[in-house]
């Protein structure tokens, strides 16, 4: 009876949605009629229709002091200007998420792989974890999953060619050499696998090259993967608290950002991360430069919102100055 009585009073709560769609004429109408200043029409039009109302209303509300009223001055053009900030943001996060996952692929492959003195040591058992069921009770199995990934792409109907030539060439054993079968996982299965080695030593040896702590890298694969996720379905990184947080650095063994710099729920920390990494990935990447490049290109979108802190008096504190970001 009690719970009938909560769940009676969620349900009263909740509103009616009765919004009605509009036309992109009157899409536009609506925005003018909340104080947006749109000097071409037409031109503003044609982004609704390619970009949405809804998509890029993601991008009003740090214009608005106000819900539904943008402040003073401002116009259509900045609030495409912030979704094309931000469409280049996640094309820059993608390419660094893309260098960093061959290279932790590579680590991860070659460190176990010459370790045990194994090409197969993927199908070592002992390697992995028991399965067990997580906190929300699925079954966690790392090695099985992993042989499901192998054995699906062995009977597929069109493997891969580097699959096939195995098959084709070799009886035994069964599976690929790691060095094939780790090239089937995507980013998150790379993160799941890692996760799911029993031995922290394993753990610490594949770390080790990224110069951080294997709990910090575990955490740091997981949030890979979800901004990867984020930027390959063209979801907002701008003004975002992220879902899945990197672990702080506290014990940087190289140059790192200072105190101010650790707001772990937005992008500039995320950001800090894949420079730490690239780093020691590519120790001649250019991130900084690309970084202050696409800050300069998009001089009127407010970029404190992606986590840059300020000095207590409005002004943002020169991230470049950080012994990280230093050329």
């Amino acid at each position: 009876m009690h719970t009938w009585k909560v769940f009676s009073f969620n349900a009263m709560s909740k509103k009616i949605y009765n919004k009605p769609p509009l036309s992109f004429v009157a899409q536009l109408a609506q925005l003018q009629g909340r104080n947006l200043q749109v000097k071409d029409a037409t031109k503003a039009i044609q982004y609704l229709q390619s970009i949405s109302y809804y998509r890029l209303s993601a991008y009003f509300l740090p214009y608005q002091q106000t819900k539904d009223t943008f402040n003073a001055g401002v116009n259509f053009n900045q609030i495409v200007q912030t979704y094309m900030f931000d469409k280049d943001l996640r094309l820059l996060v993608f390419d660094c998420i893309e260098r960093l996952e061959i290279t932790i692929r590579t680590q991860f492959i070659y460190t176990m792989a010459l370790h045990y003195k194994d090409a197969h040591w993927q199908d070592n058992k002992a390697i992995f974890k028991q399965p067990f069921y997580n906190r929300v009770g699925n079954l966690v199995d790392p090695y099985n999953d992993l042989q499901n990934i192998i054995s699906k792409a062995k009977s597929n109907r069109k493997p891969e060619v580097f699959i096939k030539h195995y098959i084709d060439t070799y009886q035994s054993p069964s599976n690929p050499p790691s060095w094939m079968c780790l090239e089937l996982l995507t980013m998150g299965e790379l993160s799941h696998i890692y996760r799911g080695l029993r031995n922290n030593e394993d753990k610490k040896r594949i770390a080790s090259f990224f110069d951080v702590h294997h709990k910090v890298f575990t955490s740091w694969l997981h949030t890979l993967t979800y901004v990867r996720n984020l930027c390959a379905h063209h979801s907002r990184l701008w003004n975002r608290d992220l879902a899945i947080e990197p672990n702080r650095l506290l014990k940087p063994k190289g140059n790192w950002v200072n105190i101010r710099y650790q707001n772990n729920k937005r992008m500039f920390y995320f950001l800090c991360v894949l420079k730490y990494m690239l780093d020691r990935a590519n120790p001649t990447n250019t991130l900084a430069n690309k970084v202050d490049d696409l800050f300069n290109k998009y001089p009127s979108v407010p970029i404190k919102y992606i986590g840059i802190p300020s000095d207590g008096k409005g002004n943002l504190l020169n991230w470049k100055n950080e012994p990280l970001w230093q050329q």
